[in-house]
């Protein structure tokens, strides 16, 4: 739990870092900043999703977990945490709205930021071998390799996307605490080609993002959480079904 806990406290330092650097950004600069930001999302996220093999499995994985995300809501159960989070803890600004979920991209927002900053941190490779590492040999090298890239990362997002970004913290430390709690137990049922495939569908979350960020087109990115759960049921099938 030491990395998980170093991971968190470098994207908050990040975060206020960032927003530092914000307040002195005039209008042109902060598109400036939005603009870069979903370019790097597209970088980052192109180059995990390329690494995948099993192309059948993502799109299945996409499409399947996209029909159950939307289904449950996923989106607007997060944005309304993130607004929640708001409330007790930031002050509400004039770009901070409510209806994000229903609008899709809420520009500035507190929960907009928490979403895609949440996304982003969460779904890579190093998030998962870092933390079976972590927990299975005590080895945290990975996890805090990972802490001082999403601190840099996290500077660059809340300058475009403000304070929501540090909340992610929270999600850091409950996805990866809860990885290196269980380690032990789930390494077994655990692959390097599981954990290359997940990357690769979490590189495509990254990729929405990207493309959201950048105006191009709305997409309820959180909605399609489900296809990491997805993936993992695929990945279990191929050596039973090759074709996938």
């Amino acid at each position: 739990m030491i990395a998980t806990i170093v991971n968190a406290v470098a994207i908050i330092i990040g975060t206020f870092v960032g927003l530092l650097f914000r307040k002195g950004f005039s209008d042109r600069a902060k598109e400036s900043v939005y603009n870069a930001t979903g370019v790097i999302s597209l970088v980052i996220g192109f180059s995990m999703a390329l690494s995948g093999t099993h192309i059948l499995a993502m799109a299945l994985s996409i499409i399947i977990g996209g029909l159950i995300g939307t289904a449950l809501d996923v989106e607007g159960a997060i944005y309304r945490l993130g607004e929640f989070l708001r409330s007790r803890f930031a002050k509400s600004t004039p770009t901070e709205s409510a209806k994000g979920a229903e609008a899709g991209v809420a520009t500035g927002g507190f929960a907009y930021g928490f979403l895609n900053a949440s996304v982003l941190f969460c779904v890579g490779a190093m998030a998962l071998v870092g933390s079976f590492r972590a927990g299975t040999e005590g080895d945290y090298s990975l996890l805090l390799t990972k802490s001082v890239m999403d601190g840099f990362i996290a500077i660059i997002f809340a300058g475009a996307m403000g304070v929501g970004v540090g909340f992610s913290a929270l999600s850091v430390l409950v996805y990866q605490g809860a990885l290196t709690l269980l380690s032990v137990w789930v390494r077994p049922y655990v692959s390097q080609e599981m954990i290359t495939e997940l990357s690769a569908v979490g590189g495509a979350l990254v990729v929405m993002i990207g493309i959201n960020l950048l105006g191009l087109k709305k997409i309820r990115t959180g909605d399609f959480l489900p296809a990491l759960l997805v993936m993992v049921v695929l990945a279990l099938l191929f050596k039973y079904i090759p074709i996938l």
